[in-house]
């Protein structure tokens, strides 16, 4: 239940990176010794993980909040063909990047078709193509819902991906560090996820070189070791909060951005209007009364658009068109790589935005200008990034709103109710 139309005002620290802790989380599979890591953020998909970890015999010690440390020396293979495991992995498009590590180490994975977001085809064919030609055989059971992969020996090969995937890119990386031989992998993923997770690996004793381009080459060793590692800033927080700010008139800071590792994020909400002030790894962002969407060079509409990075990240295109329903100007939202993803849209219609949707990967957006208050209304989240991005809304509006199945926010924001209350939010969970 949100209570909209109350300013914001305070300094507010954005929690670890989701991506990230799902990636390095599957690493501490690869070796016996203990690996500690840091900034974890504590939310119900990275806990669901942990849980896993868990019931696969991973010794697991919470140090302090947001500070594990893991000991893979005893796991339970037989856990992996079980109901339980079958249900909880599920749940978790994360999971999939078990299987990786799980080969590499053991020769074996099974994995259920993950869960996850409802966005969009979200395949898996990429994952499993860089495994085959690892030498990677996959068998799978009860019609296709449960894979089992296994091995007799990863050896290293030349990968061209077909698609530049983030999660099929560590999942490959995390098995050929312990093949024999070298993989070189082409158009590769190169998020600063991926450039954290192969910097541990590395600290673990990996080969891995071309960090943060789309050219890794993996020189295989035997075993890896334990490690410390610490998960950066949590980018989409970073974004989801700039938006926040600006719809709400508030003045915000942003403490310990990661700045270096947000790519275009800033320019992309600087383009709708919105100042940023970087101070050190802070962003402030003072309060506006108004903010003008800018216009290319030959005065046409500004397009915003999802790429791999380092193009706009996908996850914060939600935020943007909400953020753009109350600026001055017009901006074309055009989401390439998910095919449901602007479907809340209609939500926004009906608190008063003025959104034409033009098919399932474009919308125009036409800027109000604080002219026509937005209502509060009842809605529904359907994913992570969109229920953030309704949540802001919602704080923005007149009047009170709700917000149903907050499990999809509760995925990705760590008590985000709280967080935002501290600032002068009225949110209750009912």
């Amino acid at each position: 239940m949100i209570e909209g139309g109350h300013p914001l005002k305070g300094e507010i620290t954005p929690q670890g990176a989701k991506n990230e802790a799902l990636q390095t989380l599957c690493a501490v599979l690869l070796t016996d010794e203990p690996v500690t890591i840091t900034n974890v953020p504590e939310i119900q998909d990275v806990m669901r993980l942990i849980d896993i970890l868990k019931d696969m015999g991973v010794k697991v010690t919470r140090k302090e909040k947001g500070n594990y440390e893991f000991v893979a020396s005893h796991i339970q293979l037989e856990y992996l063909q079980s109901k339980a495991f079958k249900e909880s992995a599920a749940k978790l498009r994360g999971s999939i990047m078990l299987l990786g590590p799980m080969l590499a180490r053991f020769g074996q994975g099974f994995i259920p078709r993950p869960g996850g977001d409802k966005i969009g085809r979200r395949r898996l064919d990429t994952h499993f193509a860089g495994l085959f030609k690892l030498g990677v055989t996959l068998d799978q059971e009860q019609g296709g819902t449960f894979y089992k992969a296994q091995t007799k020996g990863l050896k290293g090969t030349y990968i061209h991906l077909d698609e530049i995937s983030v999660t099929g890119t560590a999942n490959i990386v995390m098995a050929a560090v312990l093949a024999k031989g070298t993989t070189t992998l082409y158009n590769a993923a190169c998020e600063p996820y991926l450039q954290q997770l192969c910097t541990m690996l590395n600290n673990m004793g990996a080969k891995i070189s071309g960090i943060g381009s789309n050219l890794l080459t993996i020189e295989g060793v035997s075993q890896l070791g334990g490690c410390v590692h610490h998960t950066l800033p949590d980018m989409i927080e970073v974004g989801s909060f700039i938006g926040l700010a600006a719809i709400t008139q508030s003045e915000i800071t942003i403490k310990n951005c990661g700045i270096q590792h947000l790519g275009i994020i800033p320019e992309i909400f600087e383009r709708l209007g919105i100042i940023l002030v970087r101070n050190g790894d802070d962003i402030i962002i003072p309060q506006q009364k108004s903010y003008e969407i800018d216009t290319f060079m030959d005065g046409s509409i500004l397009t915003v658009y999802d790429a791999p990075w380092p193009g706009f990240t996908p996850d914060l295109i939600s935020i943007v068109l909400v953020t753009a329903i109350q600026a001055k100007g017009c901006v074309l939202i055009h989401q390439k790589m998910f095919e449901s993803r602007l479907f809340f849209v209609d939500k926004l219609i009906d608190m008063g935005a003025q959104i034409i949707l033009c098919d399932p990967h474009r919308a125009t957006v036409i800027g109000l200008d604080r002219k026509y208050p937005l209502k509060g209304i009842e809605m529904t989240s359907p994913d992570i990034r969109a229920g953030m991005a309704l949540l802001n809304a919602a704080l923005s509006a007149e009047g009170t709103s709700r917000i149903h199945n907050i499990e999809q926010i509760n995925r990705g924001y760590e008590q985000i109710d709280v967080r935002l209350n501290q600032l002068g939010a009225r949110i209750t969970r009912v």
